[in-house]
Parts: structure tokens; sequence; C-alpha cells
């Protein structure tokens, strides 16, 4: 049986965790809710907002007035803006987006086809930055204001202000252009991979990962170090060092845990942005997702495709910011209460 412990000036009951926790997330879940209604309304808007008449975009600017009429009258376009909004929801309900002007497509067909390589590319981003990031953080504040500090400081600074597009330009030649003209496949210059081997699939996912990753692994190696350099000047780790205690138990047990809330923080929205569709490194390393989706359908005015893309780029960033507000809550349960 678990017994009351005093956090701060407030009290909380293990006990009652998990009632604390479900209550958290349905919370979360009705603001999911609410802010995923204003994005389909924005989208609405937006549809509404471009200039040119839908149906003589879909059919060309030779097209008969007689066809633009029938087509507009198809869609829907000649009733009142509320019954069109009301249609537009219960199609966006039933994951009904429209089609492509391009191909005719569905555009929900198209945006499951290329989530997938985008999921894959920021996985492979946001892990390259939590591996190498967390430690680096650790490490600068262990050795604050020493050579590892400068070192692991000024790396990330040339980290955060090297542009994505430069570096995986850089990267390409380096490690894919320049070995292949001495015979040597070092990197693949392109492509996602044979689907049936992982190998394949790892060794053309490296270098996008790293060229996407290269700025949430800086971010996340300040957050880190900025987080652990606050808790390690705090009390309990002064009395954990009286104590006896290891400077590794220290360290992972006791600094770790408690500055884990902003290190959440940054890989939640670094999450959510990548997710959102790595445009440039998707284009450069002719990747196939969202990203190279969107700028297509940008470049050919595929207006369909563009509004899915934005409304799925906002749905997985607040979606991933409710994950985020989950894990606040399991890193530290007072956070609900301080909410509530």
């Amino acid at each position: 049986m678990g017994i009351p412990v005093r956090a701060g000036s407030r009290i909380f009951d293990p006990r009652g965790a998990g009632l604390a926790l479900a209550a958290f997330i349905a919370a979360r879940t009705l603001r999911l809710v609410a802010v995923l209604a204003a994005i389909v309304v924005a989208s609405f808007a937006f549809m509404h907002a471009i200039p040119g008449d839908p149906a003589t975009i879909r059919l060309g600017e030779h097209a008969s007035a007689a066809d633009v009429a029938a087509l507009t009258k198809a869609l829907g376009l000649d009733r009142p803006w509320y019954v069109q909004l009301y249609a537009y929801v219960e199609h966006v309900v039933h994951a009904d987006l429209g089609t492509s002007i391009l191909d005719d497509e569905p555009v929900s067909d198209k945006l499951v086809h290329y989530f997938p390589a985008t999921a894959e590319l920021a996985a492979g981003a946001m892990i390259f930055a939590t591996l190498f990031g967390v430690p680096l953080g650790i490490l600068a504040a262990l050795r604050h204001r020493g050579a590892g500090d400068v070192a692991i400081s000024s790396l990330t600074l040339l980290g955060v202000s090297l542009p994505v597009y430069w570096l995986g330009w850089m990267l390409l030649y380096a490690f894919g252009v320049l070995p292949s003209g001495v015979g040597l496949n070092l990197f693949p210059i392109s492509g996602r991979g044979d689907p049936s081997s992982i190998v394949s699939q790892l060794h053309h996912l490296a270098l996008p990962a790293i060229t996407l990753g290269t700025i949430p692994l800086a971010i996340v190696t300040k957050i880190t170090r900025s987080s652990m350099l606050d808790v390690m000047r705090s009390d309990y780790v002064r009395t954990a060092r009286a104590k006896g205690l290891g400077e590794t138990a220290i360290v992972v047990h006791h600094a770790l845990r408690n500055a884990l809330i902003p290190i959440i923080t940054v890989l939640g929205l670094q999450t959510g942005i990548l997710l959102g569709g790595a445009v440039l490194t998707e284009h450069i390393f002719a990747w196939p997702g969202i990203g190279r989706l969107a700028f297509d359908a940008i470049s050919h005015r595929d207006m369909p495709v563009v509004n899915g893309c934005l409304m799925l780029f906002a749905m997985v960033f607040v979606v991933t910011g409710a994950v985020v507000d989950v894990l606040y809550f399991r890193a530290d349960p007072r956070i609900g209460s301080r909410n509530r």
C-alpha cells in the first residue's frame, strides 16, 4: 500500500496516481478534440480563401462554361458556406479529403502512402539526436566551464547555425558522390532502399537522418546541459553527495530524472516538427515522404493535396503535444494538479 508523501507544499498520494493519470488524459483528450475541430474549420477557410475557382482549376482554363457549372454543382460549391462546411466536416470525419487535381487519386490515400516514409525519417533523426544529444548535454554539464563544455557548446552553436539544405548537400557530396567516383559505395544518394531489406533501408536512412537530426541534436544537447546544471546545484544533490553516493548514481538516478521535463519538452516539439514534414531534407535525398509530396503539390498548384498535407502537419503536431503532456505527468504527477 502506498504511503502519502509530501511533494513541495502538496501531498502526493501514490494510491491515486492511476486515477489522476486517467483524469489527466481525459482532460487532454477533450482539449485535443477541440483543437482538431478548429484545425478542420481553419482548413475549410484556407481552401475557400485560395484565389480561383476550384472547378475551373480542375477542368482547365479552356473548359466550357457549362462543364464548369456542372462540376461546381456536383462539388456542392453553389450551396451556402455553412452547408459546405457541414459537408466538409462530414467528409473529413470519414477520412475523405478530396481528390488530387493531377491524377484524381484520393488525397487520403496519398497521405497514407507517403506518411510512413516521413515517420521513418523523423524517428531516425530523433533517435540520432537523443542518443548523442542527451549524453553530450550531461557531459557538458559535468565539465562545466571546462574544455569539454566549451567544445560541446561550440559544436552545439555550429549545429544550430548550419542550414539544413547546405548540410544535406555537403553530406551527400562527401559521402555519396565523391566515394562513388573512386569506386566506393559508402552511402546511396537517393531513395528509401529495398523494403524487404532492413540493412538496405538503414543504409539509405543514414545520411537523411543525420541531416535532419543535426538541429534537434544541438537543441537537445543545449537543453540537457542547462537543465542538468540547474539540477546539479540543488540541495538534494548536495545531500546525496554528502551521504557518499557515487557520481554515476547521483547523475542517473537523481539528477537526470528531475531534469527530464525540459528534455521531454524539446524532444516532443522537435518530433512534431519533423513528423510535420522535412521538406528540404526529403527533397535533397529524393525521400518519398510527406514533405516531398507537399513540395510537388505546391509546385503544381494541387491545392487539395496541399490542404491535406497542411491538415496532417497540424494534427501530428497537436497529437504530439498531447503525448508530451502525458509524459510530463508520468515524469512529475504534480504537474496535473498544478494545471487543474
